[in-house]
């Protein structure tokens, strides 16, 4: 039965961090979130657009996406009738770029329709492959190396069954050369937020010496042929993130070998639909994914999982306990990892959690309804 939407509400949440968050973008000490909730016969469906506070990631920022969605995303779905959430993506296709504000739409659609089916997230984009998904975290760069093995130290006493560090010229060989001497047979992977460039290939090449499971977008964000180059030239696998946009960028990156694993972000590839086929893609070339973060709240974080439930989510992702990053999550009942390192797939309709209203509201800077 067919469906639409009748009013988008948009709400911007500003969320301290527990510690602050180092890349080689810079640090976060607080998260400006945008929140989408679509609203249809009553029900609503609720996304998050993964967007940061600032332009480094990608071309969009928490201000953008405000504006993206209100003025050119909303109107294309507002009363247009839907048959699935698939019917939602198409609608965006002459916005050009700007995924993650259509992202944060289209997912709270999935959402809906769920709640109208009275069924689980995951089960309606066909996930549930397992009932936990495997968890590991994802660690800023530290101000010193001691700090950096005290903070994995306390990780991996919590279960968590994969490390990834983030890493930029200067913070790269000897903090993972530590952090290997310290733990030598951890799973442990190096992310480089496209901190270096082709010049860089000697001194990414002697990251080979850590046996690392992956050394995470080294180059530019739009650079898949420089990757090409670079594999050739590694024993460690390279995982593509910013580079891999749809489906097709997964396609040329898979074809011209410029890495052995995908990272899938649903922000960054605007939504379910498209993560999807990045997925079946890279299953139907025997590419292993797993599901990044964005330092998303628990409604983001609970899209995620139903992600990471799909069958080619073989490594462990980015989803681990909110307690890790918010001192106080979004959610009635905050997310949380097992003491072997995974997080449970919710059982309960739509993305399986409630929302801690009073909560929301007391954080809440700024509120708008598309009609």
């Amino acid at each position: 039965m067919s469906f639409q939407i009748d009013e988008i509400r948009l709400r911007q949440v500003k969320m301290p961090l527990v510690h602050f968050f180092e890349t080689s973008f810079g640090r976060t000490y607080e998260r400006d979130m945008v929140l989408v909730e679509v609203v249809s016969d009553g029900l609503s469906g609720w996304g998050e657009v993964t967007a940061g506070e600032n332009p480094f990631y990608n071309e969009e920022w928490t201000e953008s996406a405000w504006m993206i969605v209100r003025d050119y995303v909303a109107p294309r779905v507002l009363r247009h009738p839907l048959e699935t959430a698939r019917d939602v993506a198409p609608r965006f296709k002459h916005i050009r770029g700007h995924k993650m504000a259509c992202g944060g739409l289209e997912v709270a659609v999935w959402d809906l329709e769920a709640r109208r089916k009275n069924i689980p997230l995951h089960q309606l984009i066909g996930g549930g492959a397992r009932t936990e998904i495997p968890s590991g975290v994802s660690l800023g760069i530290q101000d010193t190396v001691d700090d950096v093995l005290r903070v994995i130290e306390k990780e991996l006493a919590a279960g968590y069954q994969r490390i990834k560090m983030k890493i930029k010229p200067g913070r790269d060989i000897e903090d993972l050369r530590e952090v290997r001497k310290r733990f030598p047979h951890i799973k442990l992977m190096a992310d480089a937020n496209s901190a270096y460039t082709l010049q860089d290939a000697d001194r990414l090449q002697a990251l080979d010496e850590f046996y690392l499971m992956m050394i995470e977008q080294p180059l530019a964000h739009d650079e898949i042929i420089d990757h090409v180059e670079l594999q050739a030239r590694l024993q460690t696998p390279i995982c593509l993130d910013e580079c891999i946009r749809s489906a097709h960028h997964a396609e040329q990156a898979i074809r011209l070998h410029a890495c052995g694993i995908i990272n899938i972000k649903l922000g960054r590839v605007g939504g379910f639909s498209e993560a999807i086929k990045v997925h079946d893609v890279c299953q139907q070339h025997n590419i292993p994914v797993w599901c990044g973060g964005m330092l998303e709240s628990g409604i983001g974080r609970a899209h995620n999982i139903a992600l990471a439930s799909l069958s080619n989510f073989v490594l462990p992702g980015d989803v681990s306990a909110s307690q890790r990053y918010w001192k106080r999550e979004l959610l009635t009942q905050p997310i949380e990892a097992t003491p072997h390192g995974t997080i449970a797939v919710p059982a309960g309709v739509g993305f399986g959690f409630d929302i801690d209203f009073p909560f929301l509201d007391s954080i809440t800077v700024r509120q708008e309804i598309v009609r």
